[in-house]
């Protein structure tokens, strides 16, 4: 699989937040990296979907 070109995004959320997310990403086996954008992109294509109806 060709890898894709990743740059860093920063962001500034509450620390429990934070702590929350870390954890998830743990908890999923997932780098926190991985972890984050799965999510965004499941969120991005479910609104998108939502949008569609």
């Amino acid at each position: 699989m060709a890898q894709v070109e990743k740059r860093q995004f920063n962001v500034y959320l509450p620390p429990d937040l934070i702590k929350r997310v870390k954890h998830a990403s743990v908890d999923a086996d997932e780098s926190l990296s991985s972890f984050v954008e799965r999510v965004l992109e499941e969120y991005l294509l479910r609104t998108s979907e939502e949008r569609e109806r």
